[in-house]
């Protein structure tokens, strides 16, 4: 039997190129925290910083027959924080500026009827795609973006661990990505945060 906490770094990422899960539970015990405060340091917001600790776990896993940390694994981990952090603040800006010209075009109390139609027939598009989502999956995105939980109250209140709930928002993310295309997955994902 391997002794998983004994393994040096390279070794755990060459077990886990081969899809070994208990080399990715070595890593992410090992490196969850201090990526954690890193991630922390960065956004000042302790649900943000858990959110990219979790996407760059997820993405780890994802991509674990394909990764090459060049001998280097904590710098590796910390770029994929940093970058993260990055593609948030600019995920952040588009949408700051998306609702300030919601905001402009609320306060000219020019209402159109056609913009609420549209509305209202790209929110049907939604609900049905994510009606469609497998049934925990669906569940756990409803209860994160409908009911604006954090992923440690979802996992109480369903009784699972924050990793899967992570995994669920992850991977619902994701199909609808594909499913409604970039287009209306960028306006829904900014009406809805």
């Amino acid at each position: 039997m391997i002794n998983y906490n004994s393994l040096p770094d390279n070794d755990l990422v060459d077990l886990l190129r081969t899809g070994d899960g208990e080399a990715y539970k070595e890593l992410y015990q090992r490196y969850s925290v201090v990526l954690l405060n890193h991630a922390y340091n960065k956004t000042r917001d302790r649900e943000e910083a858990k959110d990219i600790v979790h996407e760059v776990f997820a993405m780890l896993w994802a991509n674990h027959q394909n990764i090459n940390p060049s001998n280097n694994l904590p710098g590796y981990l910390y770029s994929c924080v940093r970058n993260n952090f990055f593609n948030q603040v600019a995920r952040n800006l588009v949408k700051s500026k998306y609702m300030s010209s919601i905001k402009a075009f609320a306060e000219d109390g020019h209402v159109i009827t056609d913009h609420l139609v549209r509305e209202r027939q790209f929110s049907d598009i939604i609900n049905i795609e994510i009606a469609n989502l497998p049934a925990k999956m669906g569940e756990v995105f409803k209860l994160s973006r409908n009911e604006y939980l954090t992923h440690k109250e979802i996992a109480n209140k369903l009784n699972i661990s924050e990793q899967t709930v992570s995994k669920h928002i992850t991977n619902a993310l994701k199909i609808l990505r594909v499913r409604l295309g970039l287009f209306i997955y960028i306006i829904w994902l900014f009406h809805n945060k």
